[in-house]
């Protein structure tokens, strides 16, 4: 006989014993030269991520010179007083690093992720790309046409078209917030090296920039390293800039952009409400993400789920600009797409939700889905070292305290059903939405019409 084979079994993993977990609190100091620096040790991290932010906001563009911001950002990459652009590039490919940067209505921000044993050397890169940018007439002029080429791509997707005419519409001409924010074609063609050195000298110093270094700096004497990399950096005082009032016209009212023969109908609805200063945030946060911040929110489940009209609606709330002050404003917005047939009866709907969630309110359920959501997820939201920087680096830019993150769990946490409630119902009050629907105005006016959700107008383009 045979015996029975046996199997060995290695043993059962045993869970260990939860550890609380919190936002990351950084080390704030202040550079010689007036550079503001944050810095987070987050052992494990071997990517550092470097988050620079610069004071040079959209409405500090000069008249005429909408997107000079942005040429200004991106040619942050292309060649300093010692390297050309290529030798530049083939620099940050030897550290293995990457460098990026883009112009928002705050400022510009300009983004590093590198191996921690070359941080000494890439932090020394971008020091050179802020401290003395080449700004080379070639490479400018190649930007520019760069970013001429992007206009008309961006006209012809529906979601950025859409986008643009809500900031159209919402804010009055005269502010920068009611344009694009990396220009027009008018505005990008009168752009030329000169331009961007001169917008470079009046807005980018050290004495109102904050750096943000995330990653494990164990063995690192990162104070050496700034010392001699962006710490070398100088450049002249600034007086604080006034920060314009933002104002907004949201009286109840549909857009149609006509895009004759459209399949699809593009929405967005939004609106200017509070920013994160506002003691309000929170409870819109949990209230907004129970309307339309997941598959399973109560737009979704209409919209999806039971009419079949669209693969997803979403809500949420998009800082646009915050002060010293705590004045500020943000975005909210309701955006999805729809079949042209559907435009008409999915409004109708969207409404009914709307109307019904102002009546009814949340479900505890609801809220108790959005807390474990959006807490429950956040130390893997947080695992790299660059999504630490990115927030770290929004609150500075947003005049933040640094430890707001952290706060914002605790409140989120701690705000019931009817708080929640109270600050969705009033960040998207029925009467007081515009609404911009990018599709066939031939085939959707009509329909819309009839709904009574506001005047109707039809643009082109």
């Amino acid at each position: 006989m045979t015996e029975a084979a046996t199997m060995q079994f290695h043993p059962q993993p045993q869970a260990g014993t939860a550890r609380p977990w919190a936002f990351p609190a950084p080390e704030r100091a202040t550079l010689d030269n007036g550079l503001t620096v944050l810095r987070c040790h987050r052992p494990g991290q071997q990517v550092v991520a470097v988050e620079i932010h610069l004071e040079a906001p959209l409405d500090a563009e000069p008249a005429g010179l909408d997107g000079v911001a942005t040429i200004m950002a991106r040619a942050f990459n292309e060649g300093t007083d010692k390297h050309s652009a290529e030798d530049f590039a083939a620099e940050l490919d030897r550290c293995g690093a990457s460098m990026d940067a883009h112009a928002d209505h705050p400022g510009v921000r300009v983004s590093l992720e590198v191996p921690v044993s070359r941080l000494p050397k890439a932090l020394g890169l971008l020091a050179d790309a802020l401290r003395a940018p080449a700004f080379a007439d070639s490479e400018i002029e190649r930007l520019v046409r760069n970013r001429l080429d992007e206009i008309p791509h961006e006209a012809a997707n529906p979601g950025r078209r859409a986008a643009k005419e809500l900031s159209r519409q919402l804010f009055p001409a005269t502010s920068r917030m009611s344009r694009p924010r990396q220009g027009t074609e008018e505005t990008v063609t009168a752009i030329d090296s000169a331009a961007v050195r001169a917008f470079y000298e009046k807005h980018v110093r050290p004495a109102t920039a904050t750096a943000v270094v995330v990653g494990d700096l164990t063995g690192v004497d990162l104070d050496a390293v700034l010392a001699d990399t962006i710490g070398a950096w100088t450049g002249g005082t600034a007086q604080p800039r006034p920060v314009p009032p933002v104002t907004a016209d949201d009286t109840g009212r549909v857009v149609i952009v006509d895009r004759p023969g459209a399949v699809q109908t593009q929405l967005l609805i939004g609106r200017v409400g509070p920013d994160r200063h506002d003691r309000v945030w929170p409870a819109q946060v949990l209230g907004t993400y129970c309307l339309g911040g997941t598959l399973t929110s109560r737009l979704d489940r209409v919209l999806r789920e039971e009419k079949g009209y669209t693969y997803g609606v979403r809500s949420f709330a998009q800082v646009l600009r915050s002060a010293p002050d705590g004045t500020g404003a943000a975005m909210l917005a309701i955006s999805g797409s729809v079949d042209t047939e559907s435009t008409g009866p999915a409004l109708e709907d969207l409404w009914k939700v709307l109307r019904t969630l102002a009546a009814d309110g949340l479900t505890d359920a609801e809220r108790d889905v959005a807390v474990q959501n959006l807490v429950g997820v956040a130390p893997l939201k947080y695992e790299m070292a660059a999504s630490v920087a990115a927030t770290l680096a929004d609150q500075v830019e947003q005049h933040l305290p640094d430890d707001f993150q952290a706060q914002l769990y605790r409140r989120l946490a701690a705000t019931g059903t009817v708080e929640a409630t109270a600050a969705v119902v009033s960040a998207f009050p029925e009467d007081r939405l515009v609404t911009v629907l990018v599709g066939d105005a031939a085939q959707i006016e009509e329909p819309v019409r009839a709904l009574g959700i506001g005047e109707v107008s039809v643009v082109t383009g």
